[in-house]
């Protein structure tokens, strides 16, 4: 695969670029970089999306995780943005997310969150990748024996922990909506229903039935067009659309129209401005940010700071600035 770690993760083809050994190895490599050498056995949470391959991956990186005495909780299918939230709410020391995001069933990956819950910045991936491609990802250390191993748990409340989450953030109710939503057969059909309907939306569910082959197959953000149809033909007030791992969403109105994701921004800025809580009165997006948004910002008061694409590099750029809102054109907000 060459360099492991792309823009997100590491991405490839399970079981051939992306294997049960290289995931075992990231593990092992993952487990030695994040975690301080005088905690015996670090806690390192799993999730992962619908796909068929994300079982046999699960299985390879707890191997690998539990093999350099890591203990291992298994969230089971979670979007992304839960095993972020998840691993300060039970104080481990990091998470890893199963998932090829928009792509089809046949492509997986592995995102690593240190024990702040962001994605790993550039260094603490490249310390990775070299302990990787060194050997067998073991690292220095002596593999432990006896009651030195990692152990495995679940966490059966961890949708319900990340729902609760999501709820506490929102500051009004969507009584009397009828909203279409399309889970893409992905991470979102464990929540997205449950989620809006105790919000007080009535949901009308797309996509929403995985069989470990159909996520993002002619639906999901990547193919909206599944979504637009669907509100149209059900006389709703608007949609969602996820993609396979629920870390994006784009929108369509009652009409079928694309609210994309500056689109998405635009709405979600102007509003925290007028309450008077948009960091620095400035938003962050990317070079693919369209330039309809950047005079959007001018013409309304508000700076806009640009990042090289990818949601990571967004966040960074918010951390370290102290803004405090940002996106993609892609639905990553």
């Amino acid at each position: 695969m060459g360099r492991l770690f792309g823009t997100d993760g590491v991405r490839g083809v399970a079981n051939r670029e992306l294997t049960c050994e290289l995931a075992m190895k990231i593990g092992r490599a993952a487990a030695d970089v994040l975690t301080d050498s005088s905690h015996r056995h670090p806690k390192i949470l799993i999730g992962k999306d619908t796909r068929i391959s994300s079982d046999m991956l699960e299985n390879a990186m707890t191997a690998g995780l539990c093999s350099v005495g890591a203990n291992v909780v298994k969230l089971g299918v979670v979007p992304t943005p839960a095993v972020a939230f998840l691993v300060g709410k039970y104080k481990a020391d990091a998470g890893v997310m199963l998932t090829a995001s928009h792509n089809p069933c046949e492509f997986n990956g592995i995102k690593i969150f240190s024990g702040d819950g962001y994605k790993l910045p550039d260094a603490l991936e490249e310390q990775i990748e070299a302990i990787v491609l060194d050997g067998d990802g073991r690292g220095a250390g002596e593999a432990p024996v006896g009651g030195d191993v990692g152990r495995v748990s679940e966490a059966p409340q961890a949708v319900r922990d990340y729902i609760d989450h999501v709820k506490s953030t929102v500051a009004f109710s969507l009584d009397g909506m009828k909203i279409g939503i399309d889970c893409a057969n992905g991470s979102a059909s464990r929540t997205a229903e449950t989620l809006f309907t105790e919000l007080g939306a009535q949901c009308s569910m797309f996509a929403d039935d995985p069989n470990g082959v159909n996520v993002n197959d002619s639906c999901g953000s990547t193919h909206i067009e599944s979504l637009e149809k669907f509100v149209v033909e059900n006389a709703l007030d608007a949609g969602v659309a996820f993609d396979g791992d629920a870390d994006r969403c784009l929108a369509v109105d009652e009409k079928g129209r694309l609210v994309d994701g500056d689109y998405v921004m635009a709405i979600c800025a102007a509003d925290l401005k007028s309450r008077g809580k948009l960091a620095q009165n400035a938003v962050v997006g990317t070079i693919m940010t369209n330039m309809g948004f950047m005079r959007f910002c001018e013409d309304n008061g508000m700076q806009f700071e640009s990042t090289k694409v990818g949601d990571r590099y967004v966040l960074e750029r918010m951390r370290q600035d102290g803004y405090n809102f940002g996106g993609e054109q892609s639905g990553h907000i």
